[in-house]
């Protein structure tokens, strides 16, 4: 399909906004190396007890699956074949390539010897391959890799521009390479996450009775991988409806809506199969007697199946501002439904409790504001966003 080709945003690297998220990492950059000097004891609420926290529910559990916006685009553009699509696949494959390089800097500031995580890959005879975390470690890292290869025609075709004029054969050449080998790495970005977005399941599923019944299943990893497509969808809404706006893009507002529909029919299957597997389990009691659990549910229920609703209704036709409250509130549920899983409805026992530290929280605030700052400094300088200037498109 003929679709307008990429370009750099351009104008000015830094802003006084920029600015301030980059003070806001430098903070956190600061208490990363505290953390490394003194250890998780000194700085961190984790104990024997919630061995996880804040880092891995938010930075890694959470991340990864706001980070599926290429995956799920993947899915509709390769798979499914829907080519009106592609316009947003470069800007989703930047939002997961950051969004996974993230998840795996909270991994090594989260673990207790982060200078052995190299062995994991290649110590294979060493492998306990009945291992959830094994599956999930190795396939964040390996499609964190995948992704950066899969976004690097947009650097090579910038690259190919330059004035040095073996600079620019040599990415002309890499650029041939990849047009022909793509297709294996885009195979591996579909089947990487399906794996791992559906073994995080598989990790918290082991708790056992630790994990509240109302949301321990044997259906955990399927529940994990739908809700992740629908978050990746609602995070490629959000991010292109914030570009056109911030960089003053012409919005896809067709386009937008029509995949609005897509989120709408996955969420609401997600709402049903989930209360369905409750109700065949015979745990429908619990639905109403759990005390601040219940709410929590009916809470996580109510931001999937409303926003769901709101897309739904408007037939592929909804208007942008609705579009960009259905998914905010659809991100709002999944990563409640991933902090819940991990955090609120796990119970290791008497005795333990867990709140986060304020260097927790400042360390993922400051990986949130790198993330922004390495994609607004990414889409200014190489050709991520497609479509013309808004101006530009009243024009025509």
């Amino acid at each position: 399909m003929n679709h307008a080709k990429p370009t750099p945003v351009g104008g000015p690297l830094m802003t006084p906004r920029l600015n301030w998220l980059l003070v806001i990492f430098i903070i956190a950059l600061a208490l990363i190396a505290w953390r490394f000097a003194v250890g998780l004891g000194a700085v961190t609420s984790l104990s024997d007890g919630y061995p996880w926290g804040l880092w891995i529910a938010f930075d890694v559990v959470s991340g990864t699956a706001l980070a599926c916006g290429g995956y799920a685009m993947a899915l509709l553009v390769y798979i499914f074949n829907k080519g009106k699509y592609h316009p947003v696949v470069r800007p989703a494959l930047l939002t997961s390539a950051l969004g996974y390089t993230i998840a795996a800097l909270g991994i090594v500031i989260d673990v207790g010897r982060p200078w052995l995580i190299w062995r994991n890959p290649i110590s294979v005879g060493k492998w306990n391959l009945d291992s959830a975390l094994l599956e999930v470690a190795l396939c964040v890292m390996s499609y964190m890799i995948v992704l950066w290869i899969e976004l690097s025609p947009a650097f090579l075709e910038r690259w190919s521009e330059s004035s040095s004029q073996g600079w620019a054969n040599l990415a002309r050449g890499f650029g041939r390479f990849m047009d022909k080998a793509l297709i294996w790495f885009i195979a591996l970005g579909i089947v990487l996450p399906t794996m791992h977005q559906s073994s995080l399941g598989s990790v918290i599923m082991l708790a056992g009775p630790r994990l509240h019944a109302l949301w321990h299943t044997a259906w955990l990893p399927f529940l994990f991988l739908v809700s992740c497509l629908g978050m990746g969808y609602a995070v490629v809404v959000m991010e292109s409806t914030l570009s056109s706006r911030a960089f003053g893009r012409a919005r896809e507002d067709k386009m937008l809506a029509s995949l609005s529909g897509v989120i709408a029919a996955v969420m609401i299957f997600f709402v049903l199969f989930r209360l369905g597997d409750i109700v065949v389990q015979g745990k429908a009691g619990l639905l109403f007697s759990s005390g601040l659990l219940s709410v929590m549910f009916w809470l996580e229920t109510a931001l999937f199946l409303v926003p769901a609703l709101m897309l739904a209704a408007g037939r592929g036709k909804a208007s942008a501002g609705c579009m960009f409250r259905a998914s905010f509130m659809l991100i709002l549920a999944g990563t409640l439904y991933r902090f819940d899983a991990y955090l609120v409805a796990f119970n290791p026992g008497p005795g333990w409790t867990y709140f986060p530290s304020i260097p927790e929280i400042v360390i993922t605030l400051g990986l949130v504001a790198v993330e922004i700052l390495a994609f607004v400094l990414l889409v200014k300088h190489f050709p991520i966003l497609g479509g013309t200037s808004a101006v530009a498109a009243e024009r025509q």
